[in-house]
Order: structure tokens, then sequence, then C-alpha cells
């Protein structure tokens, strides 16, 4: 028996609709749904311990997967089965993870897991989309001490007109691609990249995505009444002590607030808060220090935040000494590494990141094999974190989320400057090697350096920055802070990283901690921001105005050729035989591909020495080569025979015709030899196919003076075959009848 059904329906507006069903499925979990759109389905599930977790943060877990059976194939790969989540599984993970996470009590420390999995696919639906309102629809049917209901919806904008959740083929021609996380009357989360486009046109962007998500939070409230709204679960809260608070608080304060102050370097200051927090320890018995020892620690932290934050709102200066609005010193370098294909040093205070370019061809491509995606990336950039750039030894446990998220973020912002008709698969690769506030950004700006360098010729060079925001909602107090330390990052009210060019934003990434932020604060921010990014820009081409001219002399020069695809054939040869000798003979990586649409064959050509290129792109010109009727063409002799020569063109060597003797002079020719011998260079005029043998006709004697006198032999009546056969049988008629007589 099929249990009762529950479902709501969200309508789009352009006659697509979202459905959320729930108690068909997975009944023991916490919560679950099924979302669908179109054939698209997802399922979410969550589940949450219902004992506390001796930790003091909040253990959640966001998992969302792609099956590969929801589009009707088969994993790649020996084992045939899902393995490890792919990059793009990871980056939804983190969209979700980044809204749900801040609204659950701050107490809360239950081993949560939201799983979302995609069931069904559809090549019309993106359902990245809808993973945050899957997770947060199945979280109001749960007990879980959650704040409110939030929804995710991504938006684009083709023509002028923005859409909701765009398909990836309206993607492919919308100038915007931003996802935003938020609940009914705040936006929470805000991430994606754009074509250059003003902060203004930004703010309009999340503004009809927010409309959007307010109806989608509406259809949970509403799913959550008809299923049965829970009773919110109890849990075992943090002790707290208001009289400990207010004695750790007054004993702190005011000793931070003049550290704070004094604008200190990061070791420097991270130390002279640590003894005062020694310090306020020490005023404890062994016994209070046993039984308040986290309280103590908690409670410091309150006031270090507190104190900090005042300094800002009341002072306008920062940990480190600044204005609101200033920039940390800025040292660049480029060509620092002597044998990579570009590099560059970035350097702002802190932050430091080393960056390398290598270029390959279209086989070093990156591969998307995801079942709502294949593709490939001709350009992408991978970002690594190594625990040393904060002067920490951890364990090494493979590429962290983070690290895929921040090399998304940077990926994104340089990507639509690398022009269309670039002929290189360029990877970029940062290497982080210090950090105390936005590496992403110094990622980016550190690639646009060494892309430059590796001679890649970007429309406009790309600078990034990193914001934040304090602010007291009873004051009406706040502060924008331009390039952020790694400290405010964590004690701000919004943490957002804004790229782009001289012209408008080309990515951006926020998170945003505080209810109800003004998009008038938004606006400003991102007015500072571009202050702020401009700055930086000028400083990345005081240090290489332009792209280099060219690649470096040890890089690979590529050249891509287009030829005709019957041509293709001939170019591999049989078993890749003549490709393989080529490649070895000139020193060069040669990759044939067909153009899906022209069916054209694409030649790319990639090597260091030029001579090896020239000589392939010889070769092409010699496999391609076809002469035109009434054309002349030097020639050599490559071969005698009895009735001709064989000659070879010398602008296409193994192409071969032959020259036969009736056309190697206007007067009769006994012998070849007597007219050419092997090894020489004549010219020959080109007639194309001969209609009576079929084959191309070359001829000597017409680029001859006839001789005085010549005389042309009178054509031979062509017949058609069919008369010369009965002609044959009627002779054998005649014979046969003499033969009688």
């Amino acid at each position: 028996m099929i249990p009762q059904v529950f479902k709501e329906t969200i309508d789009l507006g352009d006659g697509r609709e979202i459905t959320i069903e729930t108690g068909k499925l997975a009944k023991q979990a916490h919560g679950s749904v099924v979302v669908q759109s179109g054939k698209c389905m997802l399922l979410c599930t969550v589940v949450s311990n219902y004992k506390q977790s001796d930790v003091d943060f909040l253990p959640l877990t966001v998992d969302y997967r792609e099956k590969f059976a929801a589009a009707g194939r088969y994993p790649g790969g020996f084992f045939k089965r899902e393995a490890r989540p792919s990059d793009g599984e990871v980056l939804t993970m983190r969209l979700v993870d980044r809204v749900l996470r801040p609204l659950f009590p701050k107490d809360y420390h239950a081993e949560t897991q939201v799983m979302i999995q995609l069931m069904s696919h559809d090549d019309d639906v993106m359902p990245d989309a809808m993973a945050g309102l899957a997770a947060s629809a199945a979280i109001q049917l749960s007990d879980f001490p959650f704040e409110c209901a939030i929804s995710e919806a991504r938006v684009g904008r083709v023509n002028g007109e923005f859409v909701i959740n765009p398909t990836r083929a309206q993607l492919a021609e919308s100038d915007i691609d931003m996802m935003i996380g938020a609940s009914a009357d705040s936006v929470m989360m805000v991430e994606g990249e754009m074509d250059e486009i003003s902060e203004e046109e930004m703010t309009e962007a999340i503004k009809f995505a927010h409309e959007a998500i307010k109806v989608q939070c509406e259809a949970q409230v509403k799913l959550a009444e008809a299923f049965g709204k829970k009773e919110t679960r109890e849990y075992a809260a943090e002790r707290e002590d208001e009289d400990l608070a207010k004695k750790v608080h007054d004993m702190a304060y005011n000793k931070v607030y003049a550290i704070a102050q004094a604008g200190s370097a990061k070791h420097e200051r991270s130390q002279a808060f640590s003894d005062i927090k020694d310090e306020i320890i020490a005023t404890f018995s062994e016994e209070e220090q046993e039984d308040f020892g986290s309280l103590i620690s908690k409670y410091y932290y309150k006031a270090e935040k507190a104190a900090i934050r005042d300094l800002t709102l009341n002072e306008g200066l920062r940990l480190d000494g600044r204005k609101t609005t200033d920039i940390r010193p800025i040292w660049c370098e480029v060509d620092y590494l002597p044998s990579v294909h570009g590099s560059s040093i970035f350097t702002r205070g802190e932050t430091q990141a080393l960056a390398t370019v290598t270029l390959g061809t279209s086989r070093d491509a990156n591969m998307i094999d995801m079942p709502s995606h294949e593709g490939e990336e001709r350009f992408y950039l991978h970002y690594n974190f190594p625990p040393f750039s904060t002067g920490e030894a951890r364990p090494i446990r493979g590429t962290s989320r983070r690290e895929v998220g921040h090399g998304n973020l940077a990926q994104r912002a340089l990507k639509g400057m690398v022009p269309e008709d670039c002929p290189y698969t360029v990877r970029v690769v940062s290497e982080v090697l210090e950090s105390n506030g936005s590496s992403s950004m110094a990622t980016v700006c550190a690639g646009t350096m060494a892309m430059m360098d590796a001679g890649v010729q970007m429309k406009k060079p790309v600078s990034g920055i990193a914001m934040g925001l304090i602010s007291d909602a009873e004051s009406g107090k706040y502060a924008v802070l331009s390039d952020i330390l790694g400290d405010e990052d964590h004690l701000g009210d919004m943490d957002f990283k804004v790229t782009g060019t001289a012209d408008g934003i080309t990515a951006c990434q926020m998170d945003i901690k505080v209810k109800g932020l003004s998009y008038e604060i938004l606006v400003n921010a991102l007015k500072q921001a571009r202050d702020g990014r401009l700055h930086i820009l000028e400083k990345l081409t005081d240090t290489i105005p332009q792209p280099n001219e060219d690649v470096k002399s040890y890089a690979p020069k590529m050249v891509s050729v287009r030829i005709p695809n019957e041509y293709i054939g001939a170019m591999i040869g049989p078993g890749g035989k003549v490709i393989q000798e080529l490649q070895k003979e000139t020193g060069t990586t040669i990759v044939i591909n067909e153009d899906p649409v022209t069916e054209e064959g694409i030649i790319e050509i990639l090597g260091t020495g030029q001579e090896g290129i020239d000589a392939v792109l010889a070769k092409i010109d010699s496999v391609t080569f076809k002469p035109q009727v009434g054309s002349v063409y030097e020639v050599k002799v490559i071969k005698m025979l009895d009735f001709g020569a064989v000659v070879e063109y010398t602008e296409a060597p193994g192409n071969e015709v032959l020259l036969h003797v009736s056309e190697l002079a206007w007067e009769r020719t006994e012998n070849v030899s007597d007219v050419v011998k092997l090894g020489d260079i004549i010219d020959v005029k080109y007639f194309g196919i001969d209609k009576r043998t079929r084959k191309e006709k070359v001829s000597r004697k017409a680029l001859l003076e006839k001789p005085e006198g010549y005389k042309e032999r009178a054509p031979r009546e062509d017949k058609p075959r069919g008369d010369r056969n009965r002609d044959r049988n009627r002779g054998g008629d005649r014979d046969r009848n003499k033969s009688r007589d």
C-alpha cells in the first residue's frame, strides 16, 4: 500500500514548475523529500543524532552525489561504481553547506548529515540549482533546531532579461551565472561569474533571485504544515555563566583594545592576545580552571571580538593599523621560475601566491564526466593551500573542499578573459606560500600575471579583492573593510570577494552573516571593492603592462591547421604510422580532432622548435596538395619508366604523377632518357583528369614552342564503347563464316 503523499508546487513563471514531495521514500530518515523539475529528480534525506558530540562546533556534513544511472550511463574507469565525489559535486556541497550552517544554533553540536542524490536527470534542468531547496525542505520536515526555511536559485540574463534556473543552453548565452542563497527576509550567500557587469547590475540580479526564493520558502512552510510540523527537539545546551562572562570581559576588553590599536604584525599580535588570555586564566584557581576552563576561553574570545569590532566602528582603525579603505603593501614579480611556461609572484601584506602556467594541446584538456554534464575545459586552475602557509603543521589528506572551492572561484574570475581563439589548453596552478587573508584573490592576481608572462593574449587583466563588513544594528554604524585579514574574516558580518577588469565584475563570492543587510550597504561595499580592485590592478600592470607577444623560447609553440576531412586518414596513416613517425622526426606533438559542425580535421602542432613545426606544416601541405587546372608546377623526376617518367611536385613532396612519354616533347620520343634523366627538375602544366585515361595529366611539351612545320596527328574518333564491342563481334562473325566456307 502506497503511503499518503504530500506535495507542493512552485511556479517558476515561464511554464516550468518545481514540485516538493514527501511521504513515499526514505521514511526512517528524520526528514526526506523528492524535488522534481521536468524529468530531473533529487532525493534529499536529513538525519541528526540526538546525543550531542563532544566538540565545540557543529559536525555538519552536506553530501551531494549524482548517480550515473540517473542519466542512463555507466561510471567511467575500471570499477563500474561511483567513488569519490567530483569537483562539480564538491562545489554543490559547499554552496548548500554555506547557507545551512549559520542557521543552526551555535551550541548545537549533534552529528548531522544532509544527503542529496540526483536520481533522474533531465538535460534541460541543472540539478545543483535545486540542491539548497531540497536540503531546506527536508530539514523543515524534521525536528532539528533550525532557524527558518531557505532556498537557493540560479539567475542568468539572456538578451537583457533575467531568468531563474536557466537551462544549460540558456546559460551559454547568458552574461551572468550566479547562485543566490537566501531566506524569506535575508540574502545569505552569493557566488557566480559575470561578463564584466556593473555593481548595480549585480545587485539587481540578486534582488530578482531573492523574489523567486521567497516563493520557494513559502512552499516549504506549506508542505511542513500539511505534513504535520514536528516539535523542535530538546538538546543539552552549552553551559552559560553571566557573572563569569562579565568578569572575563572586564579583564580582557581594554587590554585587547590597546593591542589592536597598536597595529602590529600577525604573529606579534597573536602572541600578545595569547598572553592576555593566559594572564586571565592564571587569575583563577586550579579548581576554577578545571571547572570553567572552556567557558573562560569562550568568553575571552567574545571580549576580543567585541574590542576589535569597536575599534573599527569607533576609530576607523584595524588590527594592522590600516584605515578601512587601505590596501596592504603589494609587490609583484614575473618570470621567476626559469623552466616553466609562465610564472609570477603576488605578495600583498602577509599573503603570497606563486602561480605557474603550462601550455598544452586539446589532449591536455580537463575532462568533465558527470551524469548532469559532460565536456572539457581548455582553461582550468588548481589552487593548493599547504599548512606551512599559516605556520602550522597539519596532516595532508589530499585536496580539500576548500581548495576546490577557492580554485573554482579564481578559475571563474579569469576564464572569460582567455580569448576564444587561444590555441592552447592553459593550466594555471597557484601555490599559496603565505596566508593572512584572501589567498584566493592573490591567486587571481598571480594567475593574471603568469598568463601574461606565458604569452597568453588575455583580453584584459583581472584583479581581485576580499572585503569585509562590521556593523552595529543598534547604533546603525557600519564599516566596510578593504583587503581583509584572516582575523577580520572571522569577526566580520560579511566576507565577500570580488574580481574584475577595469570595466566590470567577472566573479564574486559572498557570505553574509547578518540578517536584513540593506542593498544600499551592499552597493556601497561593492563600489569600495571596485576602488580597491583598480588599485591592485594598477600594481599588476606596472609589473607587466601587457601579455608577452610570444611564448618563451623553451615553451611550446602552437599552430592549428584545418584540413578537409578526406585527408585525415592520410595524415594519420595505417595504424597511426604516418603521424607517429612525423612526431618522432620533428620532435613535435600532433593532435588531430574532427570539428563536429564542419567535419573538418583540426590539426594541432605543439613544439619548441620552429623547424619541427615547419616540417609538419610542409607535410600537411603535401598531403592536402591539390594542383589547379591550367597552373604550372615545378616537379622532380624520381622514377624512369618505358612509357614515361614519374615526377614529384617539389612544393608537395610525396605527391607523384606520371609524365607520359607523349607529353615530353613535340617531337616523337623513342626513349624517355633522351629528354629527361633521374633527378632532373622541370616545369609541367597541369590539365586535370584525362577523359580517356581517367588519370591526372601533366605535360612538359605544353610549355615548349611548337617546332616549325609541326603537324598534329588527326584526333582518333572516339566511338561509344558499346559500338566498338559490336564492331569486334561483327568481325568475329565474318571470320567464322569464312571458316565454314
